[in-house]
């Protein structure tokens, strides 16, 4: 159980990863096309800070503007808003719950819920550690012969091939305590 719980934060980091790559794009894309100096530059720095849930984005996005408005101008500085306001909105509802949670094997849906009341609970650290948190909820649920329905619910995929799999670690975990 160790190990799966260790294998679940590496798969959190490496969909953290792959989040930050794909905001880099679309926030360099976006960059591109409203012109603004140093567009390269500031999508990575923007996507990095992004790591730092909604506070990151924040001065990610105050940093661009105001460059955007000393080296271009205020409709620029308006634009880059904009831009990173929908790129915000796409990370929170889309790529954190469909590429993160996918990386964890939860269902997008529960990461939806979980990165919520981890917002609602603990604020943003809360935020950043629910995903994580569930993942590894969602392995000792599914080893545990009590709790093995809640892991099913959590998890995403084959939801007949998951049910028959977690009864069949069930049975093997019994046959073991007895030997």
């Amino acid at each position: 159980m160790l190990g799966e719980t260790k294998q679940v934060v590496q798969s959190f980091l490496i969909g953290r990863v792959f989040e930050t790559v794909i905001l880099a794009a679309m926030n360099y894309v976006g960059l591109l096309l409203i012109g603004v100096q140093y567009a390269l530059l500031l999508a990575v720095l923007g996507a990095v800070l992004n790591l730092i849930p909604y506070v990151g984005m924040i001065v990610a996005t105050v940093i661009t503007v105001l460059i955007a408005m000393a080296l271009q101008d205020l409709n620029a500085a308006l634009w880059v808003l904009a831009l990173y306001s929908l790129v915000q909105f796409i990370d929170n509802h889309f790529l954190v719950p469909l590429v993160v949670g996918a990386k964890v094997q939860l269902n997008a849906f529960f990461s939806i819920v979980v990165v919520i009341a981890g917002g609602m609970l603990w604020g943003v650290p809360g935020m950043f550690l629910s995903i994580p948190l569930a993942a590894m909820l969602k392995v000792i649920f599914d080893r545990v012969p009590g709790l093995t329905p809640w892991g099913y619910v959590l998890g995403m995929g084959d939801a007949e091939k998951e049910k028959e799999e977690a009864k069949q670690k069930v049975k093997d975990e019994k046959r073991a305590a007895r030997a």
